[in-house]
């Protein structure tokens, strides 16, 4: 068995255990954190007997290794519980709202990578030059900006000002109508259908949000990117290159190749980042997605909610540095397979 296969079979047989550490942190983390769902639910004028029925009802007056012997036996029967407040499965609720999220977050991703790696190549590869003091001060100033202030600031100037944007309400407008749910994002279910109308709404009301949190991590990009490319032009490989005078193009293929794995590495951490990081932004817009539904119920002490939220959040983060490690095993198999002791 060559060394690669080797390697990812002991990454796919770590994954259940890291699935069972995310599992345990999820339950640890919401039913031991203060506050009293029952209390939420029934109000504060509620009396002590009327709170104690709701926790019955709950399942809270049982202790916490009960609690968690019930919670692992739903979920290995893929049941994340029933909502306080909706009494809606919480499958079913995360279902309908993911989709939505991740669009927001593969276009807003897509937006910080190419600005990122733009600005972030110019400034290295002008290195003390205007063009990298420029690209420096544009950094700087986007990285002090919060994403949120930024959507806001975009709201002003896009819709309030120039009415170049539609209204942030949503991902459509308030008269249109979904397509037909196949995958749960609008712009796929929208071209699947072939209701190019309704996509390019859905594109035309992604605009400010994509660009507030495109622009705000664009920002953090930038700042990797010049890091690693300026130490790649400077090596030997690609000062050989230039001696020997060959095209730009090709110095700057050299660079890229040498920098691409920590480049890789940033953009799946921002991956992981924005499936919770995305949520005041979604507020903002009316987004609809899991970060917005997910602050709702927090602020509901909606536990099955937010043990799901966590959950989920958790799977995917997980499934994404063993996809990331997979992956930069297979570009770069001098690293990685000389950890292993191959």
């Amino acid at each position: 068995m060559s060394g690669f296969w080797r390697y990812l079979g002991r990454r796919m047989a770590l994954l259940p255990i890291g699935l069972f550490v995310v599992v345990t942190l999820s339950f640890a983390l919401v039913n031991l954190a203060p506050g009293d769902p029952a209390r939420a639910i029934a109000g504060g004028l509620a009396d002590e007997e009327t709170l104690q029925e709701i926790r019955v009802d709950l399942g809270l007056a049982e202790p916490i290794p009960q609690r968690y012997a019930s919670y692992l036996g739903d979920l290995a029967r893929g049941d994340l519980g029933t909502s306080y407040f909706t009494n809606l499965p919480i499958t079913q609720e995360i279902w309908e709202r993911l989709p939505d999220s991740l669009e927001l977050i593969v276009m807003s991703l897509t937006v910080a990578v190419v600005l990122g790696l733009a600005v972030g190549g110019i400034g290295a590869y002008y290195r003390g030059r205007a063009a990298d003091r420029i690209s420096r001060l544009a950094t700087s100033a986007l990285q002090s900006i919060p994403d949120f202030f930024l959507g806001l600031l975009l709201i002003y100037l896009l819709f309030f000002l120039l009415g170049w944007a539609p209204a942030p309400v949503g991902r459509i407008g308030l008269m249109e109508s979904r397509p037909p749910r196949v995958s749960g994002g609008l712009l796929i279910d929208a071209a699947i259908a072939g209701d190019w109308e309704i996509f390019a709404s859905g594109l035309r009301h992604s605009i400010m949000p994509v660009l507030a949190l495109g622009l705000f991590y664009s920002a953090y990009f930038a700042k990797t990117t010049r890091a690693v490319l300026a130490q790649a032009f400077a090596s030997r490989q690609v000062e050989f290159a230039r001696a020997c005078g060959l095209p730009t193009r090709t110095i700057w293929a050299y660079a890229l190749r040498q920098a691409r794995t920590p480049i890789l590495t940033y953009g799946a951490i921002l991956f992981a980042v924005l499936i919770g990081g995305a949520a005041i932004v979604e507020i903002v817009f009316a987004w609809g997605g899991i970060g917005e539904w997910a602050v709702d119920r927090i602020l509901s002490l909606d536990i099955p909610a937010i043990q799901g939220f966590v959950l989920v959040a958790g799977i995917i983060t997980l499934i994404t540095y063993v996809a990331l490690d997979v992956l930069v095993a297979r570009l770069d198999p001098r690293i990685t397979y000389g950890a292993e002791g191959s």
